[in-house]
């Protein structure tokens, strides 16, 4: 199991829902993909496409402008 993580931080819309789609792409099953971010939007986005993929949200901590989402494909 690997961890990817991917740092969107400064980034807006839609470029950590986009960034966030490659790395689960790339992870192999089980991975975790670990997305840091600042935009309060792609906050609320993440979690949802999330669901929308079918993916486990491991967790979804931190401030609307300085956020650690966690994702296990």
């Amino acid at each position: 199991m690997a961890e990817i993580t991917v740092d969107v931080r400064g980034q807006t819309c839609p470029v950590p829902l986009v960034e966030m789609r490659k790395a689960v792409r790339k992870a192999a099953p089980g991975d975790i993909v670990v997305v840091l971010g600042t935009h309060p939007a792609s906050k609320e986005e993440i979690p949802m496409a999330v669901e929308a993929l079918r993916l486990n949200l491991l967790s979804d901590e931190g401030t609307d402008t300085d956020w650690t989402i966690r994702i296990q494909r």
